[in-house]
């Protein structure tokens, strides 16, 4: 616990296996809940998972990382977390400052906390490749200019957030992919949340996950439409349901967690929406 708040640290899982024991083995001892969603990986990810006593959830196919990330937060959630902590668990990100993102969540200094890549300086001596690090530049140019908002980068996969952003942002409007991240933090400027930074560190090696060429080519697209959207909705030109209170949000009470069976179908209902 951080300041009587409990802290839960979440991993959105797919073929994870090579790296997943070096990540936990840095996941700090305050966090009261570890949990995994396995995304139907290929590998044993799962099995080295049950091994180092994580929580784990298993997807009966895959449904993408916005899809994960939806798991990930109701069962955190449902578990108790006041204090969210995503980490991804292919070691990219050094789950040591979890200390310093979910504290500044517990304390209320802010409601999300992102662990950014650019502040240091350091992404391109992490092995971040050129083409990455020019389009986050410019693609965080961009939002920062839509969205009203100074962030020094839009697309770390590492985050903390209050247990009031994670049950009030209707996260079931979002995509199951890779945009999601995008979207999500649209939400928060939108809705009035604080978000904060903390410099982090990267590295980038060939166990570490990362999308193609291809795929980064989508979801910049994706990151451009999304901040087109919350500048049209904003401006009175369009609405959506990503935007709005009346949104769906993930049904996990303060009090009580959904049996597993409703968990299970509210996540199918997401899927095929």
């Amino acid at each position: 616990m951080i300041n009587g708040k409990r802290v839960a640290v979440v991993m959105p899982a797919y073929n994870a296996e090579s790296t997943l024991e070096a990540t936990v083995r840095e996941i700090p001892d305050l966090a009261d809940i570890r949990i995994l969603v396995d995304d139907y990986s290929k590998d044993q990810t799962v099995a080295v998972a049950r091994r180092l006593g994580l929580t784990v959830f298993e997807h009966d196919r895959n449904l993408g990382y916005g899809g994960n990330q939806q798991t990930c937060y109701r069962e955190a959630l449902a578990a108790g977390a006041d204090v969210v902590v995503m980490v991804h668990p292919d070691y990219q990100y050094t789950p040591l400052l979890i200390t310093a993102l979910a504290s500044m969540v517990a304390y209320d200094v802010y409601d999300v906390v992102l662990g950014s890549r650019i502040i240091g300086g350091q992404a391109l001596h992490g092995g971040m490749p050129l083409y990455k690090y020019i389009s986050n530049r410019f693609l965080t140019a961009f939002e920062n200019l839509f969205l009203g908002v100074k962030l020094s980068e839009y697309h770390t996969g590492y985050r903390a957030f209050s247990r009031k952003v994670l049950t009030e942002l209707p996260l079931l409007e979002n995509s199951p992919d890779f945009v999601f991240d995008n979207q999500m933090l649209a939400q928060c400027v939108h809705f009035g949340f604080r978000i904060g930074e903390v410099s982090c560190p990267t590295k980038y090696f060939e166990e570490a996950s990362s999308i193609n060429f291809r795929r980064s080519v989508t979801y910049g697209l994706g990151v451009m439409g999304t901040t087109l959207q919350f500048a049209l909705h904003n401006w009175g030109l369009i609405r959506l349901p990503r935007f709005s209170p009346d949104g769906r949000k993930l049904e996990i009470g303060r009090d009580e967690a959904l049996a597993p069976s409703a968990i299970e179908e509210q996540l199918r209902g997401a899927a095929r929406n």
